[in-house]
């Protein structure tokens, strides 16, 4: 019988604890259990183990940074929109990087709940993106380019890799200013005049 008060979304937030503070190799049945103050196999009557878990936390992940670049973005166009969302990724990032670390790792395509809470982290950015009149395949380049450049500065600024001393706030500036730079650039005519 489930232990009184524990259930699934008790469970994942512990997991969710557990990466955020220690990283996701922590995440173990085991580590949450004993956090939670259970043996572990009383964790299946919630989830079917280790992999749903980090399932569950991978959508909570990408459902928390989709709501996190909305929030950022909304009621704002073209510059003002993409600056706001490259920041809110970063501190999306920095605040839960065990739930982020598990947005980046590659989920199955038949996995339509993940598939669309992915979608939608992506459809934020794409409808900043259409602000400058880009649309089709084109439209997917840039939107892959800003994804790429927001997911190599963020990760190797989180494994620690920036070591000179230099001031990363204002690298990382420099990066929203060449997106947006080359948003300008490729931007039709007509798109850069509105």
């Amino acid at each position: 019988m489930p232990r009184q008060g524990l259930d699934a979304e008790r469970v994942v937030e512990e997991a969710v604890r557990i990466a955020d503070a220690e990283g996701l190799e922590a995440v173990t049945l085991a580590r949450v259990a004993a956090a939670l103050g259970v043996r572990a196999p009383s964790l299946y009557n919630h989830l079917a183990g280790r992999e749903a878990l980090l399932r569950a936390i991978t959508l909570r992940g990408l459902r928390e940074l989709g709501d996190a670049l909305r929030r950022a973005a909304v009621g704002r166009a073209r510059v003002d929109a993409l600056e706001a969302l490259a920041h809110a990724y970063r501190v999306y990032a920095h605040a839960h990087p065990g739930s982020y670390a598990a947005t980046l790792a590659p989920f199955p395509a038949s996995d339509a709940e993940l598939q669309r809470a992915g979608d939608d982290v992506v459809a934020v950015i794409a409808a900043i993106v259409a602000g400058w009149g880009l649309d089709g395949d084109h439209a997917v380049h840039v939107v892959r380019t800003i994804r790429s450049a927001l997911r190599g500065y963020v990760t190797i600024e989180l494994a620690g890799g920036f070591r000179k001393p230099v001031d990363r706030d204002r690298s990382f500036e420099q990066l929203v200013a060449t997106l947006v730079a080359g948003l300008e650039a490729a931007a039709p005519p007509a798109a850069t005049r509105a």
